[in-house]
């Protein structure tokens, strides 16, 4: 395989980057900076906020499912592009819809697009840098995605005083529906040539779960249900915490993805030089200390707390397990990215039905942090099940 140039690197990188953009910034979590907004708006109630999250991450889920499908190279050619275009073309229509159970309809499908695009983008990116010996610039895909969430915290935040209700949209679709057609272009042209034949007559194993994998499979759904309360929830809860008028209430979005948009390039260097596990022990420690802040601290600080410890440590998570899955099944690439993205969002939308299940029971938001804490626990421990370095080059498993 020819060694790839700078500029067909920073093109395959910047396409990934700028799907990731249009689906789980603007598609995705442009929902929670505006969340407020059309909580004031009269548009939606708290709890109907969380079961439209909830659908969204039950088509995030579908969408993962339908990746495995998908995720041949025949295929993944055609259904990335339609994802992401009809992912764009979704949230153009959010712009216009101001019925509940249409919105709710339209985050379903959002959900879908997005959890297919989160899969196949990212997992051509990384194949395409592996077959070129680059594999450990792949994290650099989701600065895209941190970018994108600063951009998210203006769009939402910028237009407020002139826009009201479903119309909050229009900003996030007059940039996605541009971008999605550019990333497009771009992903075409990365061609991944199927694999060498093997020397031995020993066909690699397609199980998804191992003694080596499967820790690291349960970490990552701890990981799923506890970062997504303050990813979808922060802004929120800061409008009941902090008083009228505290600066914050506005900024706390902006925070978060200034964290993550910083921890990309932090993450993805720590990993590669000094080991993929020992760098997501420490994503794991700090966003169980981001959740638990706002219980400890629940003021400003708290607040401020959570979207730096969670906002910069929940990207990391997702590049560093990619990684060190692939490094335990280096021949499943595109499948193994779908099944962990999927195993993410199984994970995940549990969250905001708990928290809607709180709420209606007499609970606070507040309160409903506390399960993302527990299940950051719960990731650390099995992370010491899943297999070092040294355990994986004496089974000959390490493949960088």
């Amino acid at each position: 395989m020819p060694a790839a140039s700078p500029r067909q690197i920073f093109l395959a990188l910047f396409a990934g980057s700028a799907a990731l953009v249009v689906v789980h910034a603007l598609g995705r979590f442009a929902y929670t900076p505006l969340l407020p907004h059309l909580l004031a708006d009269g548009l939606l109630s708290l709890e109907q906020g969380a079961r439209l999250a909830t659908w969204n991450y039950i088509g995030y889920l579908l969408g993962a499912l339908l990746a495995l499908l998908l995720a041949a190279p025949q295929r993944l050619r055609i259904a990335l592009p339609l994802a992401l275009l009809g992912n764009a073309a979704i949230t153009l229509a959010q712009g216009a819809c101001e019925d509940v159970f249409g919105l709710l309809l339209l985050r379903l499908a959002n959900g879908i697009s997005n959890g297919l695009v989160f899969v196949l983008a990212p997992a051509l990116v990384l194949e395409w840098l592996a077959q070129r010996g680059r594999a450990t610039l792949s994290g650099l895909v989701y600065l895209g995605f941190a970018a994108g969430l600063l951009l998210t915290s203006w769009l939402a935040e910028a237009p407020a005083d002139w826009l009201r209700g479903a119309a909050r949209w229009w900003p996030m679709a007059a940039l996605a529906v541009p971008l999605a057609l550019l990333s497009c272009l771009l992903l075409l042209r990365l061609h991944i040539p199927p694999a060498a034949p093997r020397g031995d007559a020993t066909p690699p194993s397609r199980r998804l779960f191992d003694r080596a994998s499967t820790p690291l499979f349960m970490a990552y759904a701890g990981a799923g249900l506890g970062y997504i309360l303050p990813m979808t929830f922060l802004p929120t809860l800061a409008n009941q915490l902090l008083p009228v008028g505290d600066p914050l209430i506005g900024q706390v979005w902006l925070w978060t993805a200034f964290a993550c948009l910083l921890s990309v390039p932090t993450w993805n260097y720590l990993g590669a030089h000094l080991g993929d596990r020992g760098a997501l022990f420490g994503t794991y420690v700090l966003q169980g200390i981001g959740c638990a802040a706002p219980l400890l601290l629940p003021n400003a600080t708290g607040v401020l707390l959570c979207a730096a410890l969670v906002g910069g440590g929940f990207i990391g998570s997702v590049l560093l397990t990619q990684r060190l899955a692939r490094s335990l099944q280096p021949h499943q690439g595109p499948r193994l990215s779908a099944a962990l993205i999927a195993l993410y969002g199984g994970a995940q939308l549990s969250g905001p039905w708990l928290a809607e299940l709180w709420l209606q029971a007499g609970g606070t938001l507040v309160q409903s942090f506390a399960l993302g804490l527990g299940a950051f626990i719960w990731s650390l421990g099995w992370m010491w099940a899943v297999p070092g370095p040294s355990t994986l080059r004496s089974q000959g498993a390490l493949q960088r």
